[in-house]
């Protein structure tokens, strides 16, 4: 039934976002692209919320817009969900709490067309849930200026130049080199889209960056990345123990090419900052001593700790300066674990929020 060629398919997993789906499904709708070459994906994983009901009255409203309900599987598994039912030339993912900012697709879907690239990258401004407070990642357009096209380069060179985000929400990417890439997320963990971004970059021999301001990010409190419930919190410092290890393989497999050093340098200051997160989330966690020391045994091993590429220019807040020596030797960061950690497991047991 699909008589026109669609162009572009977005992908939006959803989960329980009643809140902010409305916003989202506008913004993909005010755009200056006609409907027919586009498609609007929604996979709903398994929501408990009214979220189904707002995509389905989208669907009667805009035959661009499908859904498909799916059982919960994860963030992961209902953005492969929606990779394997697109049809459109080109994907794009974004988050059903994110929005687009209007008519931005038109220029977008020219210019990865026309430059013929396997990845286009863009830029996007950051909002705080509620509050006014922005920050914007540089974006080198005010208005309807001419934007210039980054230099066409390799995924490889590419990360080499760039402080590149982890995120799936920065860039369009052709569906043939998707599918040819064999690059898939990783499903029921976290970390999924940071390991997804940076394997599919470094198969990339096309990819570009327009700086056209296109996509808004909500930072919310109490989202996956931010929730404190210890259950939650074991399970996301398990899944960044699995990214550092994945990185270490994508970093050994970089050394054996022999590709482009500053490359492998980024994506190992990539896995310096989860071994970071880690060792913070770890002070924070509710997991007893022994736990912690076969976890930086571990780390250890393979050379991903003691943090020594960590700070540096892709990350140099003052917080990081202070707080990563005083982690950076297993003496220092059993020191602090045996002094903070017993107030966190205390604010636990007082929340009443250990389960």
């Amino acid at each position: 039934s699909d008589v026109y060629k669609r162009q572009l398919s977005i992908i939006v997993p959803v989960f329980n976002v009643e809140k902010h789906l409305r916003k989202c499904l506008d913004s993909l709708l005010d755009q200056d692209i006609n409907k027919s070459e586009y498609e609007i994906l929604i996979i709903n994983d398994g929501s408990t919320d009214g979220s189904l009901d707002i995509a389905e009255e989208y669907v009667a409203r805009f035959s661009n817009i499908m859904v498909h309900t799916k059982e919960n599987g994860g963030v992961g598994s209902a953005r492969n969900n929606g990779l394997d039912r697109s049809k459109g030339d080109y994907v794009y993912f974004i988050d059903p709490d994110d929005y687009l900012k209007p008519n931005v697709l038109r220029l977008l879907l020219d210019t990865i067309i026309s430059y013929n690239l396997e990845i286009l990258t863009f830029s996007w401004t950051s909002f705080f849930d509620g509050k006014s407070k922005k920050i914007t990642h540089e974006p080198a357009v005010k208005g309807d200026e001419c934007v210039p096209l980054s230099q066409i380069m390799t995924g490889i060179d590419y990360i080499a130049e760039h402080k590149y985000k982890s995120s799936v929400w920065w860039y369009f990417a052709k569906r043939s080199f998707l599918v040819k890439s064999k690059v898939r997320f990783i499903e029921g963990r976290w970390m999924e889209d940071a390991i997804f971004t940076t394997q599919l970059f470094l198969k990339a021999n096309t990819i570009a960056d327009f700086p056209l301001n296109a996509h808004r990010y909500r930072v919310a409190p109490g989202t996956a990345m931010t929730s404190k419930k210890p259950s939650h919190y074991k399970k996301l410092i398990g899944d960044i123990h699995n990214a550092i290890f994945v990185f270490d393989e994508i970093v050994n497999d970089l050394k054996i090419e022999k590709v482009n050093h500053a490359c492998i340098e980024r994506i190992k200051t990539r896995q310096q900052a989860f071994v970071f997160f880690l060792l913070v989330r770890m002070i924070k966690s509710t997991m007893n001593f022994d736990e912690v020391r076969l976890k930086i045994g571990s780390i250890g091993s393979i050379g991903a700790y003691p943090l020594n590429s960590f700070i540096g220019e892709d990350y140099n807040l003052f917080v990081y300066q202070v707080i990563a020596p005083l982690l950076n030797t297993k003496s220092r960061f059993y020191t602090c674990f045996r002094l903070f950690n017993p107030f966190f497991k205390l604010r636990y047991k007082l929340a009443k929020n250990i389960d």
